[in-house]
C-alpha cells in the first residue's frame, strides 16, 4: 500500500471528493441489510466506510469495485453518509495510480474503447447509426422537436439495436419529429464517471454538449436511464441544461394523448422491473407501468422488491464491464423472481437490465419459458404486431 498512497493521502482525496461524509456514519449497518450483493455472499459497505474514515482503505481490494451504485443503501441512511460519492472518489484514486484488481481490467479496455470511438464496445464511431438502416430516420436539424439519443448499446449490441429500431418506429407511428446524431453521439460517460474516471467523464460530456449546442437541440429522448440520469443531473455541471425524457415518460404521454393506437393484443403475463436509475434515482414507477396496463390482453405482474426496493440487475457502477461469477449475480435472482411469479415475460426499460437478463436465461436455462423484452418491443408490436428485425 504504501507504494501506492499513503494514508494521509487517501483521506484527502476522499475529502476532495465529496468523501468526508464518511465522517458522519455511526456504523448503523443498514447499508449492509439492503445492499444486493449480500443475497449472493458476504459483502460490508459499513466497512468499507469505517476504514476510508480513517485513511486505511485498500485501494487495491476488490471490495471498492463491487458497488454497483444501485441508491439502496443512501435511500436508508439516516445520517446521509452518500456511500456512492465516497465510493466513487475511492475509485478515483485507484483510477489515477492505476490500480486495478484482475476482475476490474475490462474497464481500462472499456477506457481505451471510449477515448478513440466514443463508445466502450470497441466499435467505429462512423457505425453509430447503422442501427438505423432501412426505417428512414433523419439526422437531427435545428427545428425538430426532439432528439432521440439510443446511446452505445442500442446503437451497436445486436439485441439492443431492435430495441432502437422499435423505438424509431413508434415515433414514426406517433408522427413525432425526431432525428439522432449518428456518429456525432459519444457516450454519455455516466459508468466511466462511476468507476473513477473523472476526466474521462468530463470530455465525452463536453463532446455531447458542443454536439447538442452546435446543433440546437433543445428537448432529448433517451432509451437508457443511465443517460437520462446524466444529461438531467450531471451535465447541468457545465452549465447547461436540456429537456431530457425517458422513453418510458414519453410513451406514457403518447399513448394517453391519443397518439399512439394500440390496435394488437399481447396476450402475455409480463413482469416489470424498475431499473435503479430510472426509479430508485430518478422516482419514475408510473409511467411505465401506465402504459404497459393500456395494451390489451396484457396481464402485469409485480415482482418482489418492486419501486424504491427494486432489486439490481448487477449492471450500473460500471460492472457491466466487469465479469460476475456465476451464484453471484442479482440478475439471476431476478429472473427467477419473475418466474415464481408465472411471467412469460420479463419487461425493462434499460439496456443493462436487458444484457443481463438475457445473460440470465442462459445461466438458468429457462428456454422459452420466459422472454426478455424492452418496453418499446411490446408497445410497439401492440401498435403493429410482430416486427422482424
Amino acid at each position: 500500500m504504501e507504494n501506492v498512497a499513503d494514508y494521509k493521502e487517501i483521506i484527502d482525496v476522499v475529502k476532495a471528493n465529496g468523501g468526508d461524509a464518511f465522517k458522519r456514519c455511526f456504523q448503523c449497518g443498514l447499508c449492509d441489510t439492503v445492499c444486493p450483493w449480500n443475497r449472493v455472499r458476504s459483502f460490508s459497505m459499513r466497512k468499507i466506510v469505517r476504514q476510508a474514515t480513517f485513511g486505511m482503505t485498500e485501494i487495491e481490494s476488490e471490495d471498492i469495485w463491487r458497488c454497483t451504485t444501485c441508491g439502496a443503501c443512501p435511500q436508508q441512511c439516516p445520517r446521509d453518509v452518500k456511500q456512492i460519492d465516497s465510493g466513487m472518489a475511492l475509485r478515483r484514486i485507484a483510477t489515477e495510480y492505476g490500480v486495478f484488481p484482475t476482475s476490474v481490467k475490462p474497464v481500462r479496455t472499456a477506457s481505451a474503447s471510449l477515448i478513440f470511438g466514443g463508445n466502450p464496445l470497441n466499435e467505429e464511431r462512423q457505425n453509430r447509426a447503422k442501427w438505423a438502416a432501412g426505417l428512414e430516420v433523419n439526422t437531427f436539424a435545428e427545428g425538430m422537436d426532439i432528439l432521440y439519443f439510443p446511446g452505445c448499446y442500442l446503437s451497436y449490441d445486436p439485441r439492443l439495436k431492435k430495441v432502437a429500431r422499435a423505438t424509431a418506429r413508434i415515433l414514426q407511428a406517433a408522427e413525432v419529429d425526431f432525428g439522432i446524431l449518428g456518429s456525432q453521439e459519444s457516450c454519455c460517460g455516466e459508468s466511466i464517471r462511476k468507476t473513477g474516471d473523472e476526466q474521462l467523464f468530463k470530455r465525452l460530456a463536453r463532446e455531447n454538449i458542443k454536439a447538442f449546442v452546435d446543433n440546437g437541440v433543445k428537448k432529448i429522448l433517451v432509451s437508457s436511464p443511465h443517460c437520462y440520469h446524466t444529461f438531467k443531473n450531471e451535465y447541468p455541471e457545465f452549465m447547461v441544461r436540456f429537456e431530457v425524457v425517458h422513453i418510458t415518460q414519453f410513451l406514457f404521454q403518447l399513448i394517453r394523448e391519443g397518439r399512439l393506437k394500440l390496435n394488437h393484443e399481447y396476450a402475455k403475463t409480463v413482469a416489470w422491473h424498475d431499473p435503479c436509475y430510472l426509479g430508485r434515482h430518478n422516482g419514475i414507477f408510473d409511467e411505465p407501468r401506465g402504459a404497459l396496463q393500456s395494451v390489451a390482453g396484457l396481464n402485469l405482474k409485480e415482482l418482489p422488491d418492486s419501486r424504491k426496493t427494486s432489486l439490481c440487475c448487477g449492471g450500473g457502477g460500471g460492472r457491466i464491464w466487469m465479469e460476475t461469477p456465476k451464484g453471484e449475480r442479482f440478475s439471476d435472482i431476478r429472473m427467477q423472481q419473475a418466474l415464481d411469479q408465472g411471467a412469460t415475460v420479463l419487461a425493462t426499460a434499460c439496456p443493462y437490465c436487458i444484457t443481463n437478463f438475457e445473460d440470465s436465461r442462459l445461466t438458468l436455462q429457462t428456454g422459452d419459458a420466459i422472454e426478455v423484452k424492452d418496453i418499446t418491443e411490446i408497445i410497439q408490436e401492440a401498435i403493429s404486431g410482430p416486427v422482424e428485425g
